[in-house]
């Protein structure tokens, strides 16, 4: 079980991020799960640490002088191999979420943590990503007892028609079994 320590994921590599600012005065109770790959449908290399950390260098990629000015975070990453890189404390506003509404609630990033998977909408995830998820997961819910099982939402849930992560390749099912499985 991943263990929680200040605000921070023991296991995780720490890429600190300067993109998040103090959450309102409100509890901790949605996880945000979405997908990045940089270049898109490309994985590895240190490329979402760059945008994360805002040292993207438009020059290695077309794709990067689109997005290289833009100031964005997520808490976690988990990538291809089920590595973690946390980014910002849970305790603070990660801004991952942009603009987002669902069941009658708006500012996701306000009281949500959000996690990224190495990957895109098409291509399935990894099986160390999913046993690494619902282990993150579970550790979360432990720290922060206000998220429930049914505030695990995807990107494209809160923003719709805005975005499309994680999308169909995203096996919900397979992460609520492991929930399940690992919670007993």
């Amino acid at each position: 079980m991943q263990l929680i320590d200040a605000h921070w994921l023991a296991e995780a590599k720490y890429c600190c991020s300067p993109n998040f600012d103090e959450r309102p005065d409100c509890c901790i109770d949605t996880i945000v799960v979405h997908n990045i790959s940089l270049p898109p449908g490309q994985f590895g290399g240190n490329y979402v640490d760059a945008l994360f950390t805002n040292c993207l260098d438009p020059q290695v990629h077309e794709y990067f002088v689109d997005i290289c000015e833009l100031k964005v975070s997520s808490h976690l990453l988990i990538d291809r191999q089920g590595d973690v890189t946390q980014y910002v404390g849970f305790d603070k506003r990660a801004w991952h979420a942009g603009v987002s509404f669902y069941n009658g609630r708006a500012r996701f990033n306000d009281f949500s943590i959000g996690i990224e998977l190495e990957g895109t909408d098409w291509l399935p995830y990894d099986a160390r990503q999913y046993y690494k998820l619902a282990e993150i997961t579970l550790a979360l819910q432990q720290s922060y007892p206000d998220i429930e099982t049914g505030n695990i939402v995807g990107h494209s849930t809160i923003a719709p028609g805005r975005k499309t992560d994680p999308g169909p390749a995203f096996d919900w099912r397979r992460l609520h079994g492991l929930l399940e499985s690992i919670a007993k």
